[in-house]
């Protein structure tokens, strides 16, 4: 673990898209998953699961599944072919190219039940809140270790696909696809809007 503080952290961390061939430690790997482990969650439950996912086939076979149903989406959004096949290609290169990749899962099993819909709903959205809080955990622990690391939101756009593909139990509901490794290229970071500018006041 590097001697860097939480405010280094959080404003050297960045969305990283390539990365180098080399491995990520197990101990790393179990460092980013303990540090997910801390993160608050509603009424306690820690209602979250990080499938990971092996190199070359697993990989392989959950990007042939997603394009699928991503070029199809794509193409409904009125993308032209050549388009689609640049974002394609770049999504398959950062799934396939990192030494690590997360599936973080929301799992229902573990939430309260309400007999009304607008409550289960309130819960669902607690346990996608707190999974976020997990996902941010791993990702400072990672800068801390020297890692880099991305988010991608693909699993989202096609859960059901994602989850058929690691015949995943249907209480596991994906949320992204997280990967770690090395950099190998800086990516081109955007502008951060000011603290002030996210504030909305209330007065009387």
């Amino acid at each position: 673990m590097m001697d860097i503080s939480l405010h280094d952290a959080i404003y050297t961390r960045q969305s990283v898209r390539r990365f180098l061939d080399t491995p990520i430690a197990e101990a790393d790997c179990d460092s980013l998953l303990a540090a997910a482990a801390q993160a608050p969650s509603p009424h306690g439950r820690q209602p979250w699961r990080f499938v990971v996912i092996g190199t070359g086939t697993p990989r392989e076979r959950l990007c042939d599944a997603m394009s699928s149903e991503w070029q199809s989406q794509l193409g409904n959004d009125g993308s032209d072919a050549n388009s689609i096949a640049i974002r394609l290609a770049a999504s398959r290169a950062r799934i396939t190219s990192a030494p690590l990749l997360f599936l973080p899962c929301v799992d229902l099993s573990v939430l309260d039940h309400y007999p009304d819909a607008q409550r289960q709903q309130s819960e669902y959205l607690m346990a996608v809140q707190s999974i976020g809080c997990a996902i941010q955990n791993m990702l400072l622990t990672a800068v801390a270790l020297g890692i880099h690391s991305g988010w991608m939101c693909a699993p989202l756009f096609c859960g059901e696909t994602v989850r058929k593909v690691f015949d995943l139990d249907a209480q596991l509901i994906p949320q992204a696809l997280i990967p770690f490794g090395y950099m190998a290229q800086s990516p081109m970071r955007r502008p951060k809007r000011s603290g002030s500018s996210l504030r909305v006041n209330v007065n009387e």
